[in-house]
């Protein structure tokens, strides 16, 4: 759906993208994370066809950022970290405007707000006055601007800043709902804990550039994360694991473990019965709580040893 090659963005004191390229797959939830400045919002801008980098190529569903950015706009819904509501217009009022401008055609401009409102949960907000919206409803408003034309590509810049736990839930609710209507979203954020609900790929860019030079994978079905720990120390703790057949470690000292591992119930029996059987004393095992945190450190781990 995504496909970026090589993009390189300048501003006129320091280059904020030093040759990105990546895939984003169709009907996903991707986390785009970092720190403050590694170029989350720069590489955004690019996709959604507002910033024309100084090389390289972005192609959403086919179509070229730089050759076709009206359809690219047609296309996608964009949600910047800081965004503009006219606090004076009612709810519905927005959303009008932002359908007709978006290209939706004047007979079907009701039915489109109904429907907008209904997915973001402000159906019965219509008449208000933004301005008299709270903050998470204001955020509720705002992406709803963005889906209001039904895009088949959804780019959120911080989403949850600012939103209370409910309206974190609620907006992560939303997303996966999205996702499963067919949209292809992604989301950037440096705190972790915003993406864990609804993500399952992460891409983690630093110094304006993709660390591992790819996606990462963070949920997979069939073989979740398991992290496991020992109470005594043994240093052949990941040549153990890594021996037993469907094991894929990730990383391991002398007391813990992280690897992906088939969901079956008697394949994690026999596993559990292997390492106990050869003197690991297992404290603790369990499905990781924290995938995309753990894959997260993982990757930055790998990249700042592979450039030592």
């Amino acid at each position: 759906m995504i496909d970026v090659s090589n993009l390189v963005y300048e501003y006129p004191t320091v280059r904020a993208l030093k040759g990105v390229s990546l895939q984003v797959a169709p009907q996903t939830i991707t986390a785009l994370v970092g720190p403050n400045g590694a170029g989350k919002t720069t590489l955004l801008r690019c996709l959604a066809g507002l910033e024309q980098p100084y090389s390289g190529r972005v192609t959403i569903n086919g179509l070229d950022t730089r050759q076709s950015p009206r359809a690219i706009h047609a296309l996608l819904g964009y949600l910047p970290d800081f965004y503009g509501l006219y606090d004076a217009l009612t709810v519905r009022q927005i959303l009008t405007y932002a359908a007709r401008s978006r290209g939706v055609a004047a007979a079907q401009v009701s039915e489109t707000v109904d429907k907008a409102s209904w997915r973001v949960l402000l159906k019965d907000r219509l008449d208000a006055r933004a301005g008299e919206l709270s903050r998470g409803l204001r955020q509720r408003l705002a992406i709803a601007q963005s889906i209001v034309h039904e895009p088949k590509v959804l780019l959120l810049d911080e989403p949850a800043a600012g939103l209370d736990p409910q309206a974190r839930r609620d907006l992560s609710t939303l997303l996966v709902t999205l996702r499963d209507s067919g949209m292809t979203l992604v989301v950037s954020s440096h705190i972790l804990a915003e993406l864990e609900d609804y993500c399952s790929e992460m891409i983690i860019i630093e110094d304006g550039l993709i660390v591992g030079g790819q996606a990462i994978k963070v949920r997979d079905v069939e073989r979740p994360r398991y992290m496991l720990e020992i109470a005594t120390a043994r240093s052949d703790l990941r040549e153990f694991l890594s021996g037993k057949g469907g094991v894929n470690v990730i990383e391991a000292d002398q007391h813990h473990a992280l690897f992906t591992y088939t969901r079956n119930a008697v394949a994690r029996f026999r596993l559990i019965r292997d390492l106990l059987g050869a003197g690991f004393e297992l404290s603790s095992f369990g499905e990781s709580s924290k995938a995309l945190e753990d894959a997260y450190f993982s990757r930055i781990r790998q990249g700042h040893e592979s450039r030592t």
